[in-house]
């Protein structure tokens, strides 16, 4: 159904149809690659912004064009135009020059070639009135001002629907339609002088009908209680002690200081912390990563990644011990495995890599509350403003923009601007006690690697790592 919709929307249009493709996939395959594609996308955005109380931007775009390209050994040849016309496709296979290289031979595929069905193949863009988008933001403001101290409020809706469509020397014709909304709320308070902001927001593979009128108030209550927070906040303290870090967005940090560290690139490469560690213990016993590309509805997920493999759900470490990374179609046969979905792609003029989806840590068996009890004296980092990690070395730093002192397995008092700094695969071995509540994020997720920016999900459940992190003290 979804290849039918695709080939109406994109080839229709454009005088294109699938022989023709699939006589230009041969004329590439005729060149003796290991792998080859075509990948047609037409992707339409829209975006509202309310500031200030009135509605300050907005705007509605289309971006269209294929990508071809060809995968010789370690060799990838990319050429792209955003012209679907079939005059400019041939040029461009044309223009693809192979050198002869050593053939590497290709691994069946991993997963079936069925897809996924995720999330509706609707429009979010016209499934609602720009009136009705607009009254989202509406609310926003009119609940958040409501409130004690509030000053100004900003917030943001975009949509995007993104079409697919893929044919290749491996996975055939395979399409895919890919809706993603996210709503944002940031709540501007001055309480006794004193001037802050807490953010929020929400999102998925979903139609904007998901946006209740609960789901709103929930995500300017965070927003405030954030900016709230803040206002009482202290200077944290500083140096080496157990930090308790939250569950559900907290899991930023297990996303970039171990999780870019699993994609198969670096490994293949030996540039990862984890390279050549298949089947050692990386981590304590109870700590289980996966990816997991196939969950309905979630800001991270996808049919099939953009190489046609559909999505799955991969075991990182399992136990403490690491049993695999991720891979798309170029690193998995240089490694003489498979592809494990993973291979990811900004746009139709981007090469894929491998790339995450939904990483996050599994629960174990303790509540929130006892984890927090256990620490006599050290920090709850809760949440996270953003961060940076050497995925050779595994070192990170992170910012906690709202943590808490924990005294006598008490909450304390708060403080802000605290930085966390330590080694990703280092701190696996020193978690001590894991919760039973993993979540994932709230759907805002986005990661960048090479200058390609894509959505993604994080989630652990709370966890206590006793040793290997180093609290930088707030102001």
């Amino acid at each position: 159904m979804q290849l039918k919709q695709v080939e109406q929307s994109i080839l229709v249009p454009n005088e294109l149809d699938f022989n023709f493709l699939q006589q230009m996939l041969q004329k590439l395959s005729n060149k003796k690659v290991d792998f080859c594609d075509l990948y047609l996308q037409v992707t339409a955005s829209e975006t509202f912004s309310l500031d200030e109380g009135i509605i300050k931007g907005g705007g509605f775009g289309i971006d269209q064009g294929i990508g071809i390209r060809a995968i010789c050994g370690e060799k990838t040849f990319l050429s792209y135009s955003n012209s679907l016309g079939a005059k400019t496709i041939s040029s461009l296979v044309e223009n693809i020059f192979i050198e002869p290289v050593q053939q590497i031979k290709s691994q069946p595929p991993l997963v079936t070639k069925a897809e996924h069905l995720l999330y509706s193949a609707n429009s979010p863009i016209k499934a609602n009135t720009s009136i009705e988008k607009i009254e989202l933001l509406n609310k926003i403001n009119a609940f958040a001002r409501a409130m004690p101290y509030v000053q100004n409020v900003i917030s943001s809706l975009s949509i995007e629907y993104d079409q697919v469509c893929i044919v290749s020397s491996k996975n055939g014709q395979i399409a895919d339609i890919r809706p993603l909304v996210h709503l944002s709320a940031t709540v501007v308070i001055n309480k006794d002088g004193k001037n802050e902001k807490g953010y929020g927001g929400v999102g998925g593979r979903y139609l904007i009908s998901e946006f209740t009128d609960a789901v709103i108030k929930k995500l300017v209550l965070d927003s405030y209680d954030q900016a709230l927070l803040k206002t009482e906040a202290v200077a944290g303290p500083s140096g080496q002690m157990p930090v308790v870090l939250g569950n559900a967005w907290a899991g930023v940090i297990l996303h970039e200081a171990v999780g870019h560290g699993l994609e198969g690139d670096f490994n293949r490469k030996g540039s990862s912390a984890f390279s050549n560690k298949i089947g050692q213990k990386v981590a304590s016993d109870g700590v289980t990563i996966v990816d997991e590309g196939c969950i309905a509805n979630r800001r991270g997920s996808l049919n099939v990644d953009d190489e046609g493999n559909a999505t799955q759900r991969t075991v990182l470490i399992e136990n403490g011990i690491l049993r695999g990374y991720m891979f798309d179609e170029l690193n998995a046969n240089l490694m003489g495995t498979k592809s494990t979905g993973n291979g990811r792609r900004e746009s139709f003029n981007c090469i894929p890599m491998p790339r995450m989806t939904n990483t996050y840590m599994l629960n174990g068996q303790y509540t929130h509350d006892e984890i927090i009890a256990s620490i006599d004296n050290g920090l709850y980092a809760e949440n996270f403003s953003g961060g940076q990690v050497d995925i050779t070395s595994g070192q990170f730093v992170f910012n906690a923009n709202v943590a808490w002192v924990i005294k006598n397995g008490k909450l304390s008092y708060p403080v802000k601007g605290c930085a966390l700094v330590g080694n990703g695969p280092e701190c696996l071995k020193y978690v001590s006690m894991i919760g039973n509540n993993s979540q994932l994020d709230s759907g805002v997720g986005t990661c960048g690697k090479s200058g390609q920016n894509i959505p993604v999900g994080v989630g652990q459940p709370t966890i206590r790592v006793d040793s290997g992190l180093v609290v930088g003290g707030g102001t």
